[in-house]
């Protein structure tokens, strides 16, 4: 073989090696498009949807389950969850739920999964391997909300009109106390190390932080941009890092991502993302942060780093979910 060849032949195989590096290292990131009844995947490398998965009527809430190998979506019109392979994107079965599930979140064994129903007042617990109902729990009036604890211990669920964050006993099913937060609380976050319960209030216009051992508010995170009315301010979707000092607030239609220092709960930097910004999810090495931006049927790319928005992505209708997979 000539030096030529030889050399041709090398950086053939140098090529292919680093496409495969570079396709190992991608994720796929599923989103949830209210209003198409589908979910866009994107490869987190080429920022690109690479496959639309169809699902039932109006797909809301989005999560992984079976050591990542299924993503579970809730087809709220439908009453009913739905289960889809990850890699192959094919539909697997449906689990139960109550009526118009909404929020769901798996317990930190895999097993169950807890799914808030806004049209009944119930969180029901099912079983996602036999795919049946467990038990239903009692909470306030239109669940939302879905928050586990890192021990597995705590399930918090908050209720719209009760103003309220419910903490449940994740094995008895028993809710243990109820704390008031504002207005239309919408999304629960534990921080990593589990010492607080991040909870949006999306009429209130605040995040209230609670202490997650004494149950009391430990303190608020308000936001105010120039040129943006107070009512067009409505938190919703609340991420925060593994290290536990920043936490990132999507802001509704007030088209903005609040980045806060979790130490102060002041505003950092607001990022100018799509219209109507809704839900957020981390890639697992946390480089990048995608928003589901539910007028401008649109995710945008943020670098956590850098904390610049870096790309905007055209999915489906009403985007509202979304979580990333390996």
């Amino acid at each position: 073989m000539t030096r030529q060849r030889k050399g041709l032949v090398f950086a053939l195989a140098a090529s292919a090696l680093a496409f495969t590096t570079s396709n190992a290292l991608a994720y796929k990131v599923f989103v949830s498009n209210e209003k198409e009844n589908t979910i866009s995947v994107i490869d987190s490398e080429t920022l690109q949807v690479v496959h639309t998965i169809k699902t039932g009527n109006r797909p809301r809430g989005i999560i992984l389950a079976n050591e990542g190998k299924w993503v579970i979506v809730c087809a709220s019109d439908d009453h009913k969850m739905q289960v889809f392979d990850t890699k192959t994107f094919e539909y697997v079965k449906d689990l139960p739920s109550g009526p118009d599930p909404e929020l769901p979140i798996l317990h930190t064994s895999g097993n169950p999964l807890y799914v808030s129903n806004e049209d009944d007042n119930l969180v029901t617990v099912v079983d996602v391997f036999k795919g049946t109902i467990i038990t239903d729990v009692p909470v306030g009036v239109e669940p939302e909300g879905m928050g586990m604890s890192p021990d597995g211990k705590v399930l918090v669920n908050t209720s719209e009109t009760t103003n309220m964050a419910h903490f449940i006993d994740a094995h008895t099913y028993k809710n243990i106390d109820n704390v008031l937060v504002d207005n239309r609380p919408r999304v629960a976050e534990f921080s990593s190390d589990g010492k607080q319960v991040w909870v949006s209030a999306e009429i209130g216009g605040t995040v209230t932080v609670i202490d997650a051992e004494t149950r009391k508010v430990i303190g608020k995170v308000n936001f105010e941009i120039q040129g943006i009315t107070k009512d067009a301010i409505q938190p919703v979707g609340v991420r925060i890092t593994k290290d536990g000092k920043k936490a990132f607030v999507a802001l509704g239609p007030a088209n903005r991502v609040a980045v806060v220092d979790t130490a102060t709960l002041k505003v950092e930097k607001y990022l100018l993302v799509g219209q109507r910004v809704w839900n957020l999810g981390f890639t697992p090495d946390e480089k990048l942060l995608f928003t589901t931006n539910g007028t401008s049927n649109d995710v945008s790319v943020i670098d956590v780093e850098s904390l610049k928005v870096t790309k905007s992505i055209k999915v489906g209708r009403y985007p509202w979910g979304v979580v990333v997979a390996p």
